[in-house]
């Protein structure tokens, strides 16, 4: 949906923003999401990938694997697993909700303060570092979804992550885990919280 001047709350993880700061998200701009899924290459000591310590490491009775193989295909299959998800939700959006911003294109936001805590909570429960709470005027897109409903990282098939896939694009419905994609014209304009600042 094309909505011109609304404000989101934007949780800030890789590169501390500044106030008056713009972004200008246009579809062909890719995001983190996308460069973590789609561009980071798992490798271990040897340069060897996940195909090549798998069939180099099964014996016929099984799979022997030291630490560092393991770490390399257990971080690897994640990663595909989500990769996945990512391109189904992506192929669905395509085909029957192409007005919405893509997941691989956008900035997330969520509509409150309240939300943005929440997504904060759920960051440091991964140990991922929150840098800052951010305010942002947007002019550009937007879709409301529920991350809780996209395709689950399991082993279904793919049928009925096309359909879950669906469920996510059809809005946010259940607010369990709310989430605003955003592109268009983004700017900063105020930085609510910066957990980079010593407390005084």
């Amino acid at each position: 949906m094309a909505k011109n001047d609304f404000i989101v709350y934007h949780i800030v993880t890789r590169t501390k923003m500044n106030l008056g700061q713009v972004i200008n998200f246009d579809n062909k701009q890719k995001n983190t999401l996308y460069s973590f899924f789609f561009e980071r290459e798992r490798l271990n000591s040897k340069r060897e990938d996940f195909t090549k310590i798998l069939f180099g490491n099964y014996t016929g009775e099984g799979l022997n694997l030291d630490k560092e193989d393991a770490e390399v295909a257990i971080k690897y299959v994640d990663q595909t697993i989500r990769a996945i998800r990512e391109v189904i939700v992506e192929m669905v959006r395509l085909q029957e909700f192409p007005d919405y911003p893509s997941r691989l294109s956008c900035l997330y936001a969520a509509k409150s303060y309240e939300d943005a805590l929440k997504w904060k909570e759920l960051f440091d429960s991964y140990n991922r570092k929150v840098l800052q709470i951010v305010k942002l005027k947007v002019n550009g897109n937007y879709f409301e979804g529920d991350g809780n409903l996209l395709p689950k990282e399991d082993g279904v098939p793919f049928s009925r992550k096309i359909e879950q896939a669906r469920e996510y694009w059809n809005g946010n419905t259940q607010n369990e885990l709310p989430e605003i994609l955003i592109n268009g014209k983004i700017e900063v304009v105020e930085i609510i919280d910066d957990f980079t600042m010593p407390l005084q």
